[in-house]
């Protein structure tokens, strides 16, 4: 990966790439799950649990990497008092799927077999551990291409390394797996040949598509990109429509209601819920954030931790900060920014508006400018807008300070204190008219210029 950070915790899709084998195990059934982790463990752990919060997870630390073999028998103590199957894959397998996970199980309860491994044809195995089967027709071991004879280096069927043991076979037999190989390490696929020679070992057929590992940036975008293809294909096959599925981006667990149509160029990030009949205008981006049914979000809002109620209108150009709360049938309108402002029902606030942490009730219109100024430089303090206020354009509101039911703020005022209901508040500076202003002062400058010539002139003839 080139990177700092451990592969495993490069983010597909909003999720760490570990966590998709993780989950794809508990949604196959799992239970409990043992991780082994290596290089910066704590922040692995920290990030599954994090993703993962109500799982059975387990976690064994791997000390020294001395190949999978060793990796899984590393796991042996997380999973103490467990009898029964157990199934292995790899922290790097985004594309897998639950049900070729139980492809795998299945084939191991149905053959009675002690092992099933998953497998794939390849044009260009290159890379690819070899499998070899018996006379038999079996698998019969599988040899890593750093081991692998010319002939052995032919074969076009490799191991994907997923793979389904019965538990009593896999501890007892690990402890016979050696290191007599290329890289001197402890070879999981060495479990093949041993129970090819025993209780038995049979084949699970997988898709490239879904075995396919990451290892560098680029097969982490085209894992990515085909997560998110999976998302896109399932809400329109639930009655959503995406008007361009590749040009869509969201993450995994994220809701959609039908009906709803999303615009080319939309982001839905994190516990993002929308509900029916709504629609996303290009360009949105909407993080943590629930809206109601029948939503119109036009093109280019940002929404982080916001909730919209039920009919409501915002957009474009707005940006919904963490703890904005918009009613039901409310309008926010562009260039408008809301922070842990609630908006009442029916309210609106249209155009060119900063409100932060603010209560306003139903049925009030913003004017176009306002500002609620929630900061002093040290605290921040609240504003409160009563039901069906007017406040007029270019107003500044400076916090706290109440405005009561009905009342109105004429344009342009800058209000200090609270707002009785139904009055009527102006905090102007008085207006002043000065007639012939512009002519009095264009002939002053012109007479100044002309003063400047002459003090030229002068000094020339000096």
């Amino acid at each position: 990966m080139k990177s700092s950070q451990a592969k495993v915790l490069h983010p597909i899709a909003g999720r760490p790439l570990a966590y998709y084998p993780v989950r794809r195990a508990l949604d196959a059934g799992a239970d409990p799950v043992a991780v082994v982790v290596g290089y910066q463990s704590d922040q692995v752990e920290a990030a599954l649990r994090g993703s993962l919060p109500d799982a059975p997870l387990r976690f064994a630390v791997q000390e020294e990497q001395l190949g999978t073999a060793h990796a899984v028998l590393t796991a042996r103590r997380a999973l103490r008092g467990y009898e029964g199957p157990v199934l292995i894959l790899y922290g790097d397998t985004p594309l897998l799927t639950a049900a070729t996970l139980r492809a795998v199980i299945d084939a191991r309860a149905k053959s009675r077999a002690a092992l099933a491994f998953a497998t794939m044809q390849l044009e260009n195995p290159t890379g690819y551990g070899r499998v070899v089967h018996g006379e038999h027709g079996g698998p019969a071991l599988v040899v890593e291409e750093k081991d692998a004879t010319p002939e052995e280096r032919a074969i076009h069927e490799v191991n994907v390394g997923l793979y389904c043991v019965e538990s009593e076979f896999l501890w007892k037999t690990l402890s016979k797996v050696g290191s007599r190989n290329a890289q001197r390490e402890f070879y999981l696929t060495d479990l093949v040949a041993l129970a090819a020679k025993g209780p038995g070992a049979v084949t699970a057929r997988v898709s490239q598509l879904e075995a396919a590992g990451v290892n560098d940036r680029e097969e982490l975008a085209a894992a990515a990109r085909t997560v998110v293809r999976r998302t896109a294909t399932a809400l329109m096959r639930s009655g959503v429509s995406i008007e361009d599925p590749e040009r869509f981006d969201c993450d995994e667990g994220i809701e959609v209601g039908q009906d709803t149509v999303i615009e080319p160029g939309v982001r839905l990030s994190g516990r993002t819920r929308i509900g029916a009949r709504c629609h996303i205008g290009q360009g949105s981006i909407l993080v943590d954030t629930t809206v109601g049914d029948r939503v119109s979000v036009k093109p280019y809002t940002l929404m982080e931790s916001a909730v919209v109620g039920r009919g409501a209108q915002v957009g474009p150009f707005t940006r919904l900060r963490p703890g904005a709360d918009v009613g039901d049938d409310a309008h926010v309108g562009n260039f408008v920014e809301l922070k842990k402002t609630r908006l009442g029902k029916g309210s609106k606030a249209n155009h060119l508006t900063y409100l932060g942490d603010a209560e306003i009730g139903a049925g009030v219109n913003v004017g176009a400018g306002t500002i609620t100024c929630n900061y002093d430089g040290v605290a921040k303090h609240p504003t409160r807008i009563g039901d069906r206020v007017f406040v007029g354009s270019d107003s500044i509101l400076v916090a706290p300070i109440s405005i009561g039911e009905g009342a109105y703020v004429a344009a342009g005022s800058t209000l200090t204190e609270d707002v009785p209901a139904e009055a009527l508040a102006l905090g102007r500076a008085r207006q002043v008219v000065k007639p012939g202003w512009v002519a009095q002062q264009r002939a002053a400058r012109q007479a100044e210029k002309r003063g400047k010539g002459k003090g030229k002139k002068k000094a020339a003839g000096r």
